[in-house]
């Protein structure tokens, strides 16, 4: 008989299974669930609790447990504001995108994302650009950037200047808002400064000792544009690395500035060779004028002496003539006798002559004093007034006198 005749009832097969096996219901899926959370938090069931028996769950305790996991997230949720700031660098804070402060190194506190953003900045690392030129792998100049670095000098010629710039952040919040894009605007702001000083000056002047001087002056105009920005960047020195003529006329260049350092080092040796010579011959004039004065005066000294005494002798002779005469003759005959070795004297009224060897009378002593003195021969006058002096001519009358 089938299981679905008429007159038989409850011959389904599956009728015990539709009851024992079908799928739960959802009501009762959130309840089981409420119920487990609610023990978990300290609530109770329906059946045999505080709740009548009625099934329906105590739910005071599950919204205190609900409100305890809310704050312990709320907890969680203030405690990641807080943020430590190191050493160097700033923190920059944003409400909504707007921003609030800077604060400096230390533990600090602030709303938490989404409310708040912190931005960090490190305002004491050395930052480095190069205009110019780039550096290649840490070995020093790869090449030179024609388009930075070419430009004119006052003089019309045509330079390669290579800069290197280093700067810092000196304010953060300036340096985060106040430009787009600060990097740029700094090397837009170096060659800027950097054509303007290069045209001021001679080519001469950059290739040799001008190099210090223009790096300082760029350096000076690059902060005055980037304060007037107020980029909050503070340019701590520019590095004038090369600057030389285009390799199209740089051995040219070569030439001139050798023929240059060989004028400076002749002119050298000229200024070396005039040190010496000139205070030698100023010394040389010196002495000479020196002798030339003290003759002077030697001279003037003798000729204002023997006036002096030709003038005494003269009032000598005024007042007494004969006796002057007698003393100038006694005089004049004691120079020459003392130059003589032998005296012939002529005897007044005699033929014969007297000898005076006053060589061996003074025991040699004239010949040694004057070796070439000559016999002085002497003939007295009649007249003392008219002093005579006769030299004998003949050598025998010598030999008689003896």
């Amino acid at each position: 008989m089938s299981w679905n005749e008429p007159g038989e009832k409850n011959k389904d097969p599956w009728s015990g299974r539709d009851k024992q096996q079908g799928p739960p219901d959802l009501d009762e899926a959130l309840k089981s669930f409420q119920e487990k959370i609610s023990n978990i938090f300290g609530g109770k069931s329906g059946n045999g609790g505080d709740g009548g028996g009625n099934g329906i769950i105590n739910k005071t305790p599950g919204s205190f447990g609900i409100g305890l996991l809310a704050g312990i997230g709320l907890l969680v949720w203030g405690l990641s504001g807080i943020y430590i700031i190191d050493e160097g660098n700033r923190g920059v804070i944003l409400r909504f995108g707007k921003y609030i402060e800077t604060t400096q190194p230390g533990p600090h506190w602030r709303l938490p994302a989404p409310i708040d953003e912190l931005l960090i900045v490190n305002v004491e690392q050395q930052r480095f650009i190069e205009v110019g030129y780039r550096s290649g792998g840490g070995q020093g100049t790869s090449g030179s950037v024609p388009r930075e670095a070419l430009m004119l000098t006052r003089d019309e010629n045509i330079v390669d200047v290579r800069l290197a710039v280093q700067y810092t952040i000196k304010d953060a919040k300036n340096f985060l808002f106040s430009l787009k894009d600060p990097s740029d605007t700094l090397k837009q702001a170096i060659e800027s400064a950097q054509r303007a000083v290069v045209g001021q000056h001679a080519m001469d002047f950059l290739l040799t000792e001008g190099r210090s001087q223009v790096g300082a002056k760029i350096e000076k105009d690059i902060q005055t544009i980037m304060d007037s920005y107020q980029s909050g960047i503070r340019v701590t020195s520019v590095n004038l690395q090369d600057a030389q003529p285009p390799e199209q006329v740089q051995g040219a260049f070569e030439d001139a500035i050798k023929a240059r350092e060989d004028e400076q080092r002749l002119k050298n040796e000229a200024e070396t060779y005039s040190n010496e010579v000139i205070p030698k011959a100023r010394g040389a004039a010196a002495r000479l004028t020196q002798e030339a004065e003290g003759y002077k005066a030697k001279t003037v000294a003798e000729a204002e002496g023997n006036a002096s005494r030709f003038s005494q002798l003269l009032t000598e002779y005024e007042k007494a003539p004969e006796v002057t005469r007698k003393r100038l003759y006694i005089d004049a005959m004691e120079i020459v006798l003392s130059n003589s070795e032998k005296v012939l004297v002529d005897v007044k009224n005699g033929n014969n002559l007297l000898y005076l060897p006053l060589d061996k009378l003074s025991g040699g002593s004239a010949r040694q004093i004057n070796p070439g003195a000559r016999p002085v021969y002497i003939t007295p006058t009649q007249d003392s007034t008219s002093q005579q002096k006769q030299p004998i001519r003949s050598s025998s009358r010598e030999g008689r006198g003896r």
